[in-house]
């Protein structure tokens, strides 16, 4: 019923979406690193990496810095966040720490302690570059690059 291939060639149709899921009452403790949009509806502390998009529900809770393409933030961060692209702030989201992004909205019932950069000449380096990345009382802390 699901396998449409042709007779003979052995192969199955595979979904190509690459959408990684954290669900409600889930509880990450380590950094996560991925190619894809991840979605985050339960907790994580640490470091939440992304080529592409990241989603925090209502109900998620990073305790940690994310590096992203773009981003939509309903829920609780406690970090630095650096989008290459655009970051929004929706609903009753709850953000402390800094900002770095190229594009910036925020709807009126956010909360947000920080400062935002905008300027591509503050953004810290890549996290994938190892003098970009230090380690504070247990927390992933993004460098900016000295000129």
């Amino acid at each position: 019923m699901f396998n449409q291939s042709k007779k003979g060639e052995g192969k199955s149709i595979m979904p190509t979406s690459n959408i990684n899921l954290i669900g409600n009452g889930t509880s990450i403790q380590g950094d996560i690193v991925c190619e894809g949009d991840i979605r985050i509806d339960g907790q994580v502390t640490g470091l939440v990496s992304t080529k592409a998009k990241i989603v925090v529900g209502p109900e998620g809770e990073i305790t940690g810095d994310l590096i992203c393409q773009s981003a939509d933030i309903l829920g609780k961060v406690t970090g630095i966040i650096k989008c290459e692209e655009l970051l929004f702030l929706k609903g009753n989201a709850l953000i402390k720490g800094d900002i770095y992004t190229a594009h910036f909205e925020m709807e009126p019932t956010v909360k947000f302690n920080g400062r935002c950069y905008m300027d591509p000449a503050d953004m810290p380096q890549s996290a994938s570059n190892s003098n970009a990345e230090s380690n504070k009382n247990g927390r992933t802390v993004l460098q900016e690059e000295s000129i």
